[in-house]
């Protein structure tokens, strides 16, 4: 398809660059092979001359010229996106997401997956598809359920270890639930620490309690499909307010499908402090322990969800304080 010289430039290009030069490289070709196509067939029309025509000749090599710095510059221009990416996000990205209840990470843990295209990993799921898929890890763990005792760190350690290994946790990826505890995230940096990688990044939403409360308190939810609605912030249509100034249950209605909503039994002041005092009291150590790391980061949870994600992007990238 393409001329000798064409085809060994694609070689080197490819050798020197990789996979993604070797399609630049191939898309120039195309440009010059199309042109030259062009020239050749213009010149079997005039197959009574003796010799090409130079305007042909030099059309067919402005036209390959073109084609080829066209592919190079579009080729170019995407390899720099990569390249900028990469250095901005990676090596792998190994996160942590904390936050308080109520704090955000249901509504930014998505976009950072969508916008690093990796993983966000629960220990509950990762735990469920290894006893699924019967790994010897999995198999230790179902044993254990089995007889009513606690799944180890060793054992939810282990499982992480086999999940990372996977592909689609080649560029990194999220840890959900996990650790919570200090000596859960000792024994992580030193299964980390096994193939020369460390947490890269703990992200902390920080959101000031009397914002959680009203955020918590304030939630009623759809049973059947998990819509979840606010009685400030995204009330449902029926919703009417009694003399307290609170809504009146019986009006609490999904928009869909006129379904009654409901409130978690958690999602009261009272369960909100005891869920509050867990949190300073289990998560702020883990904090504490990569703070000198200089790889906490601090979200403001406070804000706006636009101004949120804002500061969660500007914080993704490596070496932002």
């Amino acid at each position: 398809m393409f001329s000798r010289s064409t085809a060994a430039a694609i070689r080197i290009l490819g050798r020197r660059q990789g996979p993604q030069a070797r399609n630049f490289g191939a898309a120039a070709a195309f440009g010059t092979a199309g042109a030259a196509t062009w020239g050749l067939s213009a010149q079997r029309e005039r197959a009574t001359r003796c010799e090409a025509d130079p305007v042909v000749v030099g059309t067919a090599v402005l036209g390959g010229a073109v084609g080829a710095l066209g592919g190079f510059f579009y080729g170019k221009s995407k390899a720099d996106a990569v390249q900028e990416k990469y250095a901005t996000y990676w090596p792998r990205k190994i996160m942590m997401v904390f936050g308080a209840p109520g704090a955000g990470k249901g509504t930014q843990g998505p976009k950072i997956v969508d916008m690093l295209d990796i993983p966000q990993l629960s220990t509950g799921d990762m735990l469920r598809e290894a006893v699924a898929a019967g790994t010897e890890i999995g198999k230790k763990a179902k044993d254990v359920m089995a007889s009513g005792a606690l799944v180890s760190d060793d054992i939810v350690i282990g499982i992480i270890a086999d999940r990372i290994k996977a592909d689609d946790c080649k560029n990194g990826f999220i840890l959900d639930g996990f650790p919570r505890t200090v000596a859960q995230s000792k024994a992580l940096d030193a299964m980390l620490a096994t193939t020369g990688e460390a947490v890269s990044l703990v992200m902390a939403f920080d959101v000031d309690p009397a914002v959680l409360e009203e955020r918590v308190c304030g939630r009623w939810i759809d049973k059947a499909s998990g819509r979840s609605y606010h009685v400030k912030y995204a009330s449902p249509k029926s919703m009417k307010v009694g003399p307290d100034g609170k809504p009146i249950p019986d009006t609490m209605k999904d928009d869909i499908t006129g379904d009654k909503l409901f409130q978690r039994p958690d999602d009261t002041a009272e369960a909100l402090k005891k869920r509050l005092d867990g949190y300073k009291n289990q998560t702020v150590p883990i904090l504490d322990h990569y703070a000198p790391r200089g790889i906490v980061k601090n979200i403001d949870g406070g804000a706006p969800i636009a101004a949120v994600w804002a500061e969660v992007k500007a914080k993704l990238a490596n070496g932002t304080k």
